[in-house]
């Protein structure tokens, strides 16, 4: 069985200066983590899944965050450097905090049956945990790379991955 890697909201509006939800430079520093990862991964035979936040310019989230990865502009496209290794069908729109949430995730992963999940990106406490949360709901083995998550929040960011392992049962590698 192959694994399947979530990316988690690595697109532009997170994670280029200049947007409204900006992770930061700190967050910046996972990319070519991330990367790495994807290719070793992708030789591996895993699959690769972009989550991708996508709102509409209405969307109710946007009475606890600022206005963000509106449908329609650039800021829900995976940043460049990560824009090699996406494909026709391989991007997942979402518009909650878990990948799970009104997607074809779920039947995504049943279909592949993965070995493991390996969840990378941002937000650590808020996208990359509603997700692996969900993920273990149903069962699957999680894998969380520290080093290829990160949030705007350190203090969250330490929280989230103490909760990932010590709750959720996510190997925190």
């Amino acid at each position: 069985m192959a694994n399947v890697v979530l990316v988690v909201d690595m697109v532009k509006g997170f994670l280029e200066p200049g947007h409204n939800l900006y992770c930061g430079g700190e967050s910046r520093n996972i990319i070519p983590r991330v990367h790495s990862l994807l290719q070793r991964e992708r030789a591996a035979g895993s699959e690769i899944l972009f989550i991708s936040d996508h709102h509409d310019p209405d969307d109710l989230e946007f009475q606890i965050f600022p206005v963000h990865c509106v449908k329609g502009t650039d800021e829900p496209n995976v940043i460049a450097e990560l824009a090699e290794f996406v494909t026709g069908d391989n991007v997942i729109p979402k518009n909650r905090y878990s990948g799970f949430f009104n997607t074809p995730l779920e039947g995504r992963l049943a279909a592949g049956k993965p070995g493991k999940v390996i969840i990378c990106g941002v937000c650590t406490n808020i996208c990359v945990l509603h997700t692996a949360s969900d993920a273990r709901n149903r069962d699957y083995a999680v894998e969380v790379p520290s080093d290829c998550v990160a949030s705007f929040d350190p203090d969250a960011h330490a929280w989230a991955l103490s909760h990932l392992k010590d709750i959720l049962g996510a190997a925190v590698i």
